[in-house]
């Protein structure tokens, strides 16, 4: 017989992939080539979507910022689809690859450490150059931290303006939040807990004592939400050990005022400076009209300046 007689092997059929809900196996269908988005829990495991599970179960790869974290969530759900690091310091390298291979026909799956991949993490460029080539790109939405802690902030949810990280310098910090100062809407921050103290303390001083949150941990065994004002709430953690755990600060936004007469703010400005320092003086009066307060400190020591 030719060895062209040989009669062609059919194709291999994928296995079916599966994942658990409560130790029962459920089939993942097969996905479309893409890249797909997906959000996973910020700390409760049962947080996760069905849908996401089925997804991380059929992908070709799982993109994982940290994959010791990922796989304790694959573990649970008994998800065995590859993990492969993606971060920043890497993502220069995995980014092309990643790309090639959705290119080819694979689907692939990007998920963070917690929470809603793109938030604070480096998978911004990855689905930028996706769409920028033309391939498929899905959102599987989920759990996200900033969300979260704005629904038990007790604040105004109608507008909301989610900065991320500020600057880890006091100096660069107080500039960051001095231009936020103006924002109508309340403002969602994440912080890390050796820095929360001297954030609030910042805070207070740009923005002054306006209704804030501070929420750690969220989700998980040692939930904590603290309220009250922005004074108020860096005298607490000043005074006591950094806490542990992941961190949100909400501020809720500037009141509605009147436009102020200048030669009021230049009397309050004047009766200020009687018994205050130039930048004393302007943080109370910025605090009392809700003005920035690098715009009063200006006019403080014009005024300052006038009266020698």
């Amino acid at each position: 017989m030719k060895r062209d007689d040989h009669p062609q092997r059919p194709p291999t059929a994928r296995p079916e992939r599966t994942f658990l809900v409560h130790g029962v196996p459920v089939p993942a269908p097969p996905l479309a080539p893409g890249l797909y988005v997906v959000a996973t829990p910020i700390g409760n495991l049962g947080d996760v979507t069905l849908r996401a599970l089925s997804i991380l179960a059929a992908a070709d790869a799982i993109l994982a910022e940290d994959t010791r974290i990922s796989r304790t969530l694959l573990a649970r759900y008994g998800i065995e689809t590859p993990l492969t690091p993606y971060h920043e310091h890497n993502a220069a390298e995995a980014r092309p690859r990643a790309l090639r291979r959705i290119a080819e026909g694979q689907a692939l799956a990007l998920i963070s450490d917690a929470g809603t991949p793109l938030v604070s993490d480096p998978g911004f460029k990855l689905v930028a150059e996706a769409v920028g080539a033309g391939l498929a790109v899905t959102a599987a939405p989920g759990a996200s931290a900033a969300l979260a802690a704005l629904c038990v902030a007790g604040l105004p949810t109608d507008r909301f303006f989610f900065e991320g990280f500020l600057p880890p310098r006091s100096a660069a910090r107080r500039e960051r939040i001095n231009a936020l100062a103006a924002v109508p809407a309340t403002l969602v921050f994440y912080e890390a807990p050796s820095r929360l103290a001297e954030t609030l303390t910042d805070l207070e001083a740009e923005l002054g004592a306006r209704p804030a949150a501070v929420a750690r941990e969220l989700t998980k065994l040692h939930e904590e939400v603290r309220r009250g004002t922005l004074d108020k709430l860096a005298a607490e953690f000043a005074g006591g050990e950094a806490p542990r755990g992941e961190i949100v600060v909400v501020v809720g936004p500037p009141q509605a005022r009147e436009a102020v007469d200048a030669g009021v703010l230049d009397g309050d400005i004047l009766a200020a400076l009687r018994t205050l320092s130039v930048k004393d003086a302007a943080a109370a009066v910025a605090a009392k009209h809700g003005l920035p307060r690098r715009q009063i400190y200006a006019r403080a020591l014009a005024l300052a300046g006038e009266s020698r």
